[in-house]
C-alpha cells in the first residue's frame, strides 16, 4: 500500500492528521493493524528461535530494535485513539475504543508473555555480541521485569485466568473514566436568584453565564444570559466549581455543590463504586499469581522507593509535620469566620473551608486572588514561559500554528529550537476546559519520541500538553488563576523533560524508563518559579494595558505561599495512604469497604472528617483510570526532589543571571537530558552534588523544621 494511499490511523509515524480519523476508522483499521503486528511478531520469534539455535550471543540489534519498531507502531496508533478518546470524547469514539482494546491488550500480553523473546533477551542480558552500555543495560533489566510483570513465567490456566484480568482492568479503567466524564457533564444547576450569586467574581458570572447560553437557557423575558442578569449555569467542572466554592456567600448552595462533588460517579449508570471493588481485587489477584504479596510491592517493584515501608516513612513524616499546621488552620479559619458573624464559625463543614480561606487570605495579606486574573491573561503567560525557558536552558519557543494537524480549534502547534536555531522538538497546547467532550486534569503525553527512523535520521520528540483552565469569552483572553499558572507550568515541566532528552535509545529518552516516583520532579521543579520575581515579572502583565503586576501584590503572594499548606499537605498525605493502604491492605475477605477503610485513615489524615455523602473515590481516576495505583505517593516523594532541585537555585543566587543560568544548563544537561537512561537517584546527585534531602521541601511549605531527611534516595 503505497504511502498515499495510508488510512490517517495507520500512518505509523509523523504528526498525525487528527481531522481525518474517525471512530469507523478506529472499528475499521485497528484490527487491521493488530493482524498485521501479529503475523510481525510471529516472524520476529522465529527470527529470534533460529538466533538462539544457531548462535551463543546476541546483538542488540537482532532483537530490541525490531521488538521497538514493532511496539511503535502500535504505540503510534493505539495512542492516537486514546488521545482523541481523552479530548475530543464522544459517544461512537467511546464505543469504538472500547470495542477494540480488548484486542490491544491480547496482543500486549501475547509479546510479553513470549517466552521466545524472554529467552532471547536473557541470552541479550548473559552473552552480548558486544558489550552493552549503561543505558541499554537498564532498559534491558527495565523490559525483564516488564516481562516478568505482564505475565511471562506464567503457564496453564494460572497465565489464561491472568490474560482476561488484565482484559477486564484495561476495560473497566476505561469505564470507570467515562463514568466520571458522565456524572461531571450529567450534574448542571440554572440559577436565576442574582442574591445566589452573590460574592462570585465578574469573571466567574461571566463563565456561568456562558455556560446557560450554551444550554440553550433565557432569562425569563426571554433575553441571552448575562452575567449582570443571569440566568447562570453552575457545573462541577474546576473552571465553574472551584470560583463558586470560594466566593459564592450563598452557604446552602455551596453545600449543594461540594456533595455534589464529593458524591461524583457513585450512583446510577455511572456508579464507580462495584467497579473499585472489581479493580482492586483484580489487581490483588494479578499481584499474587507473579508472585507478590499485593499490588503496592508489585508497583513498587520498579519505583525509587522500592519497598512499601520507605513510602510510609516518609508519608508519617509529612503528617507528622502538616497535621498539627493544619488543626492550626482551621482554628484560624473558625476565628474569621466568628468574626464576621458567621453561624457556622464553631463547627466549619468541609464547603466552608476554600470559602473562609479565602476570606482570612485577604485579610491576612491583602489578596485577592481572583482580582489577579486580569494580569495573567494566557498570552502573556505563555510569553513569560517561554521567555524563561530560555534564559534556564538556553532554548527559544516559536508559535507554529497552521503547520500540524490538530483536533478542536482551541489547539496550538508550536516549534522548540536550540541555541543554534536548529529544531529539537514540537508540541501541542490544548489549554481550555471543555466538559462535554474533554476529561478534567491536566497532563501531558508523548505525540512522537526522540527515535531514529529506519533511515537512521533522527525523529524529534513532540508532546501534548493538555489543560483544563478557564476559556476566553467574547473578546476576553483566558485570563489564569494563579494555580492555572501553576498547572501550565507543572506541565509544560514534563513537556521538557520529553522534548529537551538527548538519549538516543527511544526506551529511554524523555520520560519513558523514569521511575513513577520521580517523572514529577520537573514538572513541579518548574512550579517553583511562578513566584521568581524576574519570571513573574515575565508573566504578570495586564491584559488591557500591559502593566506589569505591582509590587506589593507580588510581595502577597511570595507571603501567602506557605498560607494553608498544612492542609494541603495533609490532604495528599491522606490521598496518598489511602492508595498505598488500598493496595497493600485491602481484600475482599476483610469484610471492609473500600470507602470504609479510607475514611478509617481519615480520622489521623484529616482534620474535617469527610462527610456521610464523601465518595471521592469514585472520582479517583489517579489510581482507577490512570497509572498512579500505589504510585499517588509519587507527587510527595518527587516533590523532595524538586524543591532540593529549586534550592540549587536559591544557593547560586537568584539574582545573579550568570549563576542561574550555568545551573539551569546543568540542570538541562542532567535531568532534562538524561531521562531513563541513568537511575534518577544517580542523575540527580550528579546535578546537584549531593543526595536529595527533605529540608528544602520542609522549608518550602512552612511546616515543622524536625522533619527527618527524606527516603527519596534509599
Amino acid at each position: 500500500m503505497s504511502k498515499s494511499k495510508t488510512p490517517a490511523l495507520l500512518q505509523g509515524q509523523g504528526i498525525p492528521n487528527f481531522s481525518a480519523i474517525t471512530p469507523e476508522q478506529v472499528q475499521e483499521h485497528i484490527p487491521t493493524l493488530l493482524k498485521a503486528l501479529n503475523k510481525q511478531f510471529s516472524q520476529l520469534e522465529k527470527d529470534l528461535e533460529q538466533l538462539l539455535a544457531s548462535s551463543t550471543s546476541i546483538a542488540w540489534e537482532q532483537v530490541m530494535s525490531p521488538l521497538y519498531q514493532l511496539e511503535q507502531q502500535l504505540r503510534w496508533s493505539w495512542g492516537v485513539v486514546s488521545h482523541l478518546n481523552g479530548v475530543c470524547n464522544t459517544p461512537e469514539l467511546r464505543e469504538a475504543h472500547a470495542a477494540q482494546q480488548p484486542e490491544v491488550v491480547r496482543l500486549g500480553n501475547l509479546m510479553g508473555q513470549s517466552q521466545i523473546l524472554h529467552r532471547a533477551l536473557r541470552r541479550l542480558k548473559e552473552k552480548p555480541s558486544r558489550p552493552l552500555d549503561s543505558t541499554q543495560q537498564r532498559i534491558l533489566k527495565a523490559e525483564l521485569l516488564s516481562m516478568d510483570h505482564r505475565g511471562v513465567g506464567l503457564n496453564g490456566s494460572v497465565l489464561e485466568a491472568f490474560n482476561a484480568a488484565s482484559e477486564q482492568l484495561a476495560e473497566l479503567s476505561t469505564r470507570f473514566s467515562n463514568h466520571v466524564l458522565d456524572a461531571t457533564q450529567e450534574w448542571n444547576l440554572l440559577i436565576r436568584n442574582p442574591e445566589q450569586v452573590e460574592g462570585l467574581p465578574q469573571r466567574t458570572l461571566e463563565a456561568l453565564a456562558f455556560a446557560a447560553k450554551e444550554a440553550g437557557d433565557h432569562c425569563e423575558n426571554g433575553e441571552e444570559p448575562t452575567a449582570d442578569k443571569g440566568p447562570w449555569r453552575l457545573g462541577l467542572d474546576m473552571p465553574r466549581f472551584i470560583p463558586f466554592i470560594t466566593h459564592a456567600k450563598d452557604r446552602e448552595l455551596r453545600e449543594t455543590l461540594y456533595k455534589a462533588q464529593v458524591s461524583k460517579a457513585s450512583s446510577g449508570e455511572s456508579n464507580n463504586e462495584p467497579l473499585i471493588k472489581q479493580v482492586l481485587s483484580l489487581r490483588l489477584e494479578q499481584a499474587q499469581r507473579l508472585g507478590y504479596s499485593n499490588w503496592a510491592e508489585l508497583s513498587l517493584a520498579n519505583k525509587m522507593a522500592e519497598r512499601v515501608v520507605a513510602v510510609e516513612e516518609l508519608l508519617e513524616e509529612l503528617r507528622a509535620a502538616a497535621l498539627p499546621a493544619a488543626q492550626k488552620e482551621l482554628i484560624e479559619l473558625q476565628a474569621c469566620a466568628k468574626k464576621h458573624g458567621a453561624p457556622e464559625a464553631s463547627h466549619l463543614a468541609p464547603w466552608d473551608v476554600s470559602f473562609w480561606a479565602e476570606q482570612l487570605r485577604k485579610e491576612r495579606f491583602d489578596l485577592d486572588q481572583e482580582a489577579l486574573r486580569p494580569w495573567f491573561p494566557l498570552p502573556q503567560v505563555l510569553n513569560g514561559l517561554f521567555g524563561l525557558c530560555e534564559r534556564l536552558f538556553g532554548i527559544r519557543i516559536k508559535p507554529a500554528d497552521g503547520e500540524a494537524a490538530i483536533w478542536h480549534e482551541d489547539v496550538r502547534f508550536f516549534r522548540v529550537l536550540d541555541r543554534d536555531g536548529s529544531d529539537l522538538a514540537a508540541f501541542y497546547l490544548d489549554p481550555y476546559s471543555r466538559p462535554a467532550s474533554k476529561r478534567g486534569g491536566a497532563w501531558m503525553d508523548e505525540c512522537l519520541v526522540r527515535s531514529k527512523d529506519i533511515d537512521g535520521k533522527t525523529i524529534l520528540p513532540v508532546a501534548y500538553l493538555i489543560c483544563n483552565q478557564t476559556p476566553p469569552q467574547a473578546n476576553t483572553p483566558s485570563l489564569m488563576s494563579f494555580e492555572e499558572v501553576e498547572t501550565l507550568f507543572h506541565e509544560f515541566g514534563h513537556g521538557l523533560q520529553h522534548m529537551l532528552t538527548t538519549v538516543e535509545h527511544p526506551q529511554a529518552a524523555g520520560i519513558n524508563n523514569v521511575e513513577w516516583d520521580a517523572v514529577e520532579l520537573p514538572s513541579q521543579f518548574m512550579e517553583n518559579w511562578c513566584l521568581d520575581q524576574a519570571t513573574l515579572a515575565g508573566i504578570a502583565r495586564h491584559w488591557q494595558t500591559g502593566a506589569p503586576l505591582p509590587d506589593k501584590e507580588f510581595q502577597k503572594l511570595c507571603r501567602s505561599r506557605t498560607f494553608m499548606k498544612g492542609w494541603d499537605t495533609l490532604r495528599q498525605v491522606h490521598l496518598a495512604i489511602t492508595d498505598l493502604r488500598l493496595h497493600s491492605d485491602w481484600t475482599p475477605e476483610l469484610d471492609l469497604e473500600p470507602d470504609e477503610l479510607r475514611r478509617k485513615l481519615a480520622r489521623t489524615t484529616t482534620v474535617i472528617p469527610p462527610i456521610t455523602e464523601d465518595r471521592f473515590l469514585c472520582a479517583f481516576g489517579h489510581i482507577f483510570a490512570g497509572g498512579y495505583a500505589a504510585g499517588y505517593y509519587s507527587y510527595k516523594w518527587a516533590e523532595v526532589l524538586s524543591a532540593d532541585a529549586f534550592a540549587a537555585f536559591e544557593d547560586a543566587g537568584l539574582e545573579l543571571e550568570d549563576q542561574v543560568q550555568s545551573t539551569g544548563t546543568r540542570f538541562r544537561d542532567t535531568v532534562l537530558s538524561l531521562g531513563g537512561s541513568r537511575p534518577p537517584a544517580a542523575i540527580f546527585k550528579e546535578f546537584r552534588g549531593r543526595s536529595a534531602t527533605s529540608e528544602a521541601l520542609i522549608r518550602h511549605s512552612g511546616l515543622s523544621a524536625n522533619t527527618a531527611d527524606s527516603r527519596a534516595n534509599d
